[in-house]
């Protein structure tokens, strides 16, 4: 330590030792210097004008004694905390984890027993079915072996008269001639029956499809990457930068490029990539519009003129979910499926499986099915929009 002269204080020197030069006791402190300084170095000498405080302090004392105890409750709860709170806390994990692993265990105990049971059931109806199928075709066999044998012997028995009969002969045998072609002509040529067919709607089962649904969501790893085709753009919408939002405009635009590809009356857009095989989902935003349309089309779709050739929905070529103020209805081919939902859908997904000939709107936030359509698809299909009320937007 340095003395208020320059030279050394004693080691140790603290409140109470005195400065050679004054004599006086150490008895202030020397913030701007960190030292312990007498009064007359405070008051007149080298630590003029610095800021001095006195060494014997009762309230820092004090103070230093308040935070000793507040130290001593702080680490007393501490240790009330680490021997008491949290060996109660482990233990409600534990209890609790066991509980929800059980929860777990249980509900999908209940998930695959139902499974199980949907599948017995569905199994047993493709059973029934073939068996049906099989039975019927049996039947057809012997019908036809019957028929075939009958034809034989009338076709035997006639050409027997025609061999070894004469005319004044035959003349005779007019009655039994017009009788076996009469019976002849009773038996039809066969026709096609769907009662000979295996019908695969013994296996649509709501359950099994909202089960597979959300399987499938489940394990997707996104959705496509649908882009809408601008040549393919009706003059009465408008078209992101990012050819995902389609804009309704009541007026006309002007500068759209007529254009083979292009729609010219109806407010259509088609995307830019068709799916031709595999599983395939999307999703659009239709939160801010009252008329849009969401599907399907094969690249056939007429594109011009003001005809139902071109309308979504209303031609063999289009499948669209679609919806009109408050109402919502599944069109194709001119036929028109209304549809009750209990809310109006802020987004629509679309889910198409090419390999089981499926469509399936559903909702993207509970991943409930609105409405599957099964049909045959004789070709490469391609996600169709139109839209007459605000905009709506493809999801990425």
């Amino acid at each position: 330590t340095i003395s208020s002269y320059g030279g050394p204080f004693p080691r140790g020197a603290g409140v109470g030792a005195a400065v050679p030069e004054h004599g006086q006791a150490l008895s202030w402190f020397c913030c701007s210097e960190r030292r312990p300084v007498c009064a007359a170095c405070a008051g007149c000498g080298r630590c003029r004008g610095h800021r001095i405080r006195r060494a014997e302090d009762g309230a820092r004392r004090n103070k230093i004694v308040d935070q000793c105890e507040r130290l001593q409750f702080q680490s007393a709860s501490i240790t009330k905390y680490v021997a008491e709170v949290l060996p109660g806390k482990n233990q409600r994990a534990v209890s609790t984890a066991s509980a929800a692993r059980e929860l777990v265990i249980q509900r999908l105990g209940v998930v695959r027993s139902l499974c199980e049971s949907e599948e017995q059931r569905l199994l047993e109806q493709v059973h029934g079915e073939e068996e049906r199928a099989h039975q019927s075709i049996l039947t057809q066999r012997v019908h036809w072996t019957e028929a075939l044998q009958k034809l034989d012997t009338i076709r035997t028995r006639l050409v027997g008269m025609l061999t070894h009969l004469d005319d004044l002969q035959l003349i005779q045998k007019d009655q039994e001639i017009f009788e076996r072609t009469e019976e002849a002509e009773g038996i039809l040529d066969p026709q096609e029956s769907d009662k000979l067919n295996f019908n695969e709607k013994c296996i649509r089962s709501p359950l099994l499809t909202q089960l597979w649904v959300t399987a499938v969501l489940g394990s997707l790893s996104g959705t496509e990457d649908v882009r809408i085709d601008e040549r393919t753009v009706s003059p009465f919408l408008q078209l992101s930068d990012d050819r995902r939002t389609l804009t309704f405009s009541a007026k006309k635009s002007k500068a759209c490029e007529d254009a083979p590809e292009r729609f010219d009356h109806w407010p259509n857009a088609l995307a830019a990539t068709p799916f031709q095989a595999g599983l395939h989902t999307w999703m659009v935003n239709v939160q801010n519009s009252c008329a849009y349309k969401v599907g399907v089309a094969l690249g056939q779709l007429p594109r011009k003129g003001s005809g139902n050739d071109s309308r979504l929905g209303h031609n063999t070529f289009s499948w669209v979910f679609s919806r009109y103020d408050q109402e919502f209805r599944f069109s194709h081919a001119g036929q028109h499926e209304p549809l009750r939902l209990l809310r109006c859908p802020t987004q629509l997904g679309v889910l198409l499986d090419l390999q089981a000939h499926e469509l399936l709107f559903y909702e993207p936030a509970s991943g409930t099915v609105l409405h599957t359509h099964h049909a045959p698809f004789s070709g490469p299909l391609f996600p169709v929009f139109a839209v007459a009320d605000q905009t709506i937007s493809i999801i990425c």
